[in-house]
């Protein structure tokens, strides 16, 4: 299956961009630009908050424990890198959902 540069699959799981915006209201992710994410968070990027906040919300999204997802770069950007360990073919089937059907 190949998707747009945010998510691609790897041997353990998927790996995904996402552009965060925190003090967004609600949580939520949702497609952004093919090169990314968007996700909206709640929490203020403050000591982690946001951060802790995204790994929640992108285990919630794609069905996995917390544990499951890590932050691999961008630790104190709007841009971040994630991984998800679990079955790569269906969390790319979740990212793929989450942008919707292909023209």
């Amino acid at each position: 299956m190949i998707g747009p540069a945010a998510w691609r699959a790897v041997d353990d799981g998927l790996a995904i961009a996402v552009r965060v915006t925190p003090r967004g209201g609600r949580d939520a992710l949702a497609a952004g630009t093919p090169e990314h994410f968007a996700a909206r968070l709640a929490a203020a990027p403050v000591d982690g908050a946001a951060n802790a906040g995204l790994v929640a919300l992108v285990a919630k999204t794609f069905g996995v424990p917390k544990r499951s997802v890590t932050i691999l770069s961008g630790d104190t950007a709007r841009l971040k890198r994630l991984h998800i360990a679990g079955d790569s073919t269906v969390l790319a089937e979740i990212a793929s959902a989450l942008y919707g059907p292909r023209a």
